[in-house]
Protein backbone atom coordinates (compact mmCIF):
# COMPACT_ATOMS: atom_id res chain seq x y z
CA UNK A 1 0.00 0.00 0.00
CA UNK A 2 1.25 4.18 -0.63
CA UNK A 3 1.19 5.91 1.84
CA UNK A 4 1.10 9.29 -0.18
CA UNK A 5 -0.49 10.09 -3.16
CA UNK A 6 -0.17 7.61 -5.64
CA UNK A 7 -0.55 6.38 -9.70
CA UNK A 8 -0.16 3.00 -10.71
CA UNK A 9 1.37 2.30 -7.51
CA UNK A 10 4.22 5.25 -7.80
CA UNK A 11 4.20 7.48 -4.95
CA UNK A 12 3.78 10.60 -7.05
CA UNK A 13 3.20 13.27 -3.74
CA UNK A 14 4.94 12.19 -0.34
CA UNK A 15 4.01 14.95 2.19
CA UNK A 16 6.61 16.42 4.45
CA UNK A 17 4.82 17.49 7.97
CA UNK A 18 6.33 19.83 9.76
CA UNK A 19 8.01 18.96 13.24
CA UNK A 20 7.31 22.24 15.22
CA UNK A 21 4.37 24.30 15.36
CA UNK A 22 6.18 27.22 13.49
CA UNK A 23 7.78 25.16 10.61
CA UNK A 24 5.42 25.61 7.90
CA UNK A 25 7.90 27.54 5.58
CA UNK A 26 10.28 25.26 6.34
CA UNK A 27 8.42 22.36 5.82
CA UNK A 28 6.92 23.89 2.61
CA UNK A 29 10.44 24.36 0.89
CA UNK A 30 10.89 20.56 2.03
CA UNK A 31 7.90 19.65 -0.47
CA UNK A 32 8.56 21.47 -2.52
CA UNK A 33 12.73 20.26 -2.74
CA UNK A 34 12.01 16.52 -1.86
CA UNK A 35 13.64 16.65 1.28
CA UNK A 36 12.43 15.67 4.43
CA UNK A 37 11.93 18.29 7.38
CA UNK A 38 15.08 17.40 9.41
CA UNK A 39 17.34 17.87 6.13
CA UNK A 40 15.29 20.80 5.08
CA UNK A 41 15.91 22.00 8.80
CA UNK A 42 19.43 21.57 9.05
CA UNK A 43 19.74 23.70 5.94
CA UNK A 44 17.69 26.64 7.07
CA UNK A 45 19.25 26.15 10.10
CA UNK A 46 22.77 26.96 8.78
CA UNK A 47 21.33 29.60 6.82
CA UNK A 48 20.25 31.78 10.14
CA UNK A 49 16.65 30.62 9.61
CA UNK A 50 15.12 29.08 12.74
CA UNK A 51 10.99 27.95 12.69
CA UNK A 52 11.12 29.66 16.30
CA UNK A 53 11.69 33.26 14.26
CA UNK A 54 8.09 34.19 14.26
CA UNK A 55 8.90 35.89 11.09
CA UNK A 56 8.86 33.06 8.81
CA UNK A 57 5.69 33.11 8.52
CA UNK A 58 5.45 37.29 7.80
CA UNK A 59 7.81 37.61 5.69
CA UNK A 60 8.47 35.79 2.30
CA UNK A 61 12.30 36.13 1.90
CA UNK A 62 12.98 33.08 3.64
CA UNK A 63 11.30 30.91 1.77
CA UNK A 64 12.81 32.89 -1.08
CA UNK A 65 16.54 32.08 0.02
CA UNK A 66 16.31 28.76 0.98
CA UNK A 67 14.73 28.38 -2.58
CA UNK A 68 17.25 29.97 -4.25
CA UNK A 69 20.21 28.56 -2.45
CA UNK A 70 18.91 25.17 -4.07
CA UNK A 71 19.12 26.82 -7.49
CA UNK A 72 14.89 27.20 -7.48
CA UNK A 73 13.45 30.77 -9.13
CA UNK A 74 10.49 32.16 -7.58
CA UNK A 75 8.54 35.47 -8.93
CA UNK A 76 9.86 38.30 -7.66
CA UNK A 77 6.74 39.46 -6.29
CA UNK A 78 3.15 38.07 -4.68
CA UNK A 79 0.47 37.23 -6.84
CA UNK A 80 -2.84 37.91 -5.24
CA UNK A 81 -5.22 34.58 -5.66
CA UNK A 82 -7.84 34.72 -8.29
CA UNK A 83 -9.09 31.15 -9.07
CA UNK A 84 -7.89 27.34 -8.10
CA UNK A 85 -7.10 27.18 -12.15
CA UNK A 86 -5.45 30.41 -12.49
CA UNK A 87 -2.82 29.03 -10.76
CA UNK A 88 0.71 27.94 -12.34
CA UNK A 89 1.09 24.21 -11.37
CA UNK A 90 3.85 24.53 -8.83
CA UNK A 91 2.94 27.88 -6.19
CA UNK A 92 3.79 28.69 -2.24
CA UNK A 93 0.22 29.88 -1.02
CA UNK A 94 -0.17 31.93 1.60
CA UNK A 95 -3.62 31.12 3.60
CA UNK A 96 -5.08 31.58 6.97
CA UNK A 97 -3.92 34.84 6.99
CA UNK A 98 -4.11 37.35 10.39
CA UNK A 99 -2.81 40.40 12.09
CA UNK A 100 -1.07 40.06 15.74
CA UNK A 101 -0.17 43.62 16.80
CA UNK A 102 -1.06 44.80 13.09
CA UNK A 103 1.44 42.19 10.95
CA UNK A 104 0.11 40.12 9.02
CA UNK A 105 0.90 36.31 9.28
CA UNK A 106 -0.12 33.18 7.29
CA UNK A 107 0.18 29.37 7.20
CA UNK A 108 3.07 28.13 3.78
CA UNK A 109 1.22 25.50 1.89
CA UNK A 110 2.32 24.45 -1.51
CA UNK A 111 -0.10 24.05 -4.55
CA UNK A 112 0.71 21.44 -7.04
CA UNK A 113 -0.29 19.93 -10.01
CA UNK A 114 0.06 16.39 -10.97
CA UNK A 115 -0.95 14.78 -14.02
CA UNK A 116 -3.21 17.65 -14.32
CA UNK A 117 -4.75 17.27 -10.95
CA UNK A 118 -4.22 19.74 -8.65
CA UNK A 119 -3.45 19.26 -5.07
CA UNK A 120 -2.62 21.06 -2.08
CA UNK A 121 0.46 19.63 0.03
CA UNK A 122 -0.18 21.20 4.12
CA UNK A 123 2.44 20.27 6.13
CA UNK A 124 -0.01 20.56 9.34
CA UNK A 125 0.85 18.12 12.15
CA UNK A 126 -3.06 17.98 12.38
CA UNK A 127 -4.54 16.98 9.50
CA UNK A 128 -6.55 13.93 8.78
CA UNK A 129 -4.01 13.99 5.49
CA UNK A 130 -1.35 16.51 4.03
CA UNK A 131 -2.80 15.98 0.72
CA UNK A 132 -5.36 18.02 0.17
CA UNK A 133 -8.52 18.56 -2.40
CA UNK A 134 -11.32 20.83 -0.25
CA UNK A 135 -9.79 23.90 -2.07
CA UNK A 136 -13.41 25.65 -0.30
CA UNK A 137 -12.06 25.32 3.08
CA UNK A 138 -8.80 27.22 2.17
CA UNK A 139 -8.74 30.66 1.47
CA UNK A 140 -5.26 31.91 -0.47
CA UNK A 141 -4.59 35.32 -0.14
CA UNK A 142 -1.45 35.33 -2.98
CA UNK A 143 0.92 33.28 -4.01
CA UNK A 144 4.11 33.10 -5.07
CA UNK A 145 5.17 30.85 -8.18
CA UNK A 146 7.76 27.83 -8.22
CA UNK A 147 9.98 27.27 -11.27
CA UNK A 148 12.42 24.65 -12.36
CA UNK A 149 11.82 22.97 -9.31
Amino acid sequence: MCGALCIKGESVLEPVVQEEATGCGIASVANILGKTYSEMKAVANAMGIHASDKSLWSDTQYVRRMLSSAGVKTSADETPFESWEALPNLALLSIKHHQEEGKDFWHWVVFKRVGGQPFVLDSASYLPSNIRQDFDAMQPKWFIKVENA
